[in-house]
């Protein structure tokens, strides 16, 4: 959405998202991005430019996204908060298994977020300005780093947020 100040107004500027959860904005404001949760991907918004207007795919991700932020180094940190799995794409491929689901008699994502939280692994991506990998870090033994939900780069450091963990992780970037 956008708001004018002085006239005061609300525009959508983007409708139709699937759980839009995180927007950072290009270091030289050409376009916004926007973690989108359920379909896995971050979307790109063009705010200048010939493509002023316009959206696109900017990148499909392994797993959930949780939050986007510009790194000082270039590109973008993406916290998942989990990998996607299997079931997840069977539903999302084939609506029918979807409406199925929907009948079943308790949430299917709120199901996936417990399992997640005791079978998930942290997961975290660098994204260029183009939406090439740069960095993937990843908690193998999922100990450490569950459910991300937030990285953010400053001074050589990620802090790492989770919604499962009641502080932030600090990791030593090389």
């Amino acid at each position: 959405m956008r708001y004018d100040p002085q006239t005061k107004q609300v525009d959508v500027l983007l409708g139709n998202l699937s759980f839009p959860n995180g927007v950072a904005l290009s270091e030289n404001n050409d376009f916004l991005l926007i973690a989108e949760t359920t379909t896995c991907r971050i979307i790109r918004y063009w705010l200048q430019t010939p493509k002023a207007g316009t959206s696109e795919v900017f990148a499909q991700l392994p797993g959930f996204p949780d939050n986007i932020k510009r790194s000082p180094r270039g590109g973008f940190w993406v916290g998942i908060h989990s990998r996607r799995k299997r079931i997840f794409e069977l539903i999302l491929s084939y609506p029918f298994i979807g409406k199925i689901i929907l009948v079943l008699p308790f949430d299917i994502m709120e199901f996936y977020t417990h399992l997640a939280k005791w079978r998930g692994r942290g997961l975290m991506m660098r994204l260029s300005e183009a939406g090439d990998v740069l960095d993937m870090l990843e908690d193998g033994s999922g100990v450490k780093w569950k459910a991300v939900s937030e990285v953010e780069e400053k001074d050589g450091n990620l802090w790492i947020g989770s919604i499962h963990k009641p502080y932030a992780g600090k990791f030593k970037f090389k």
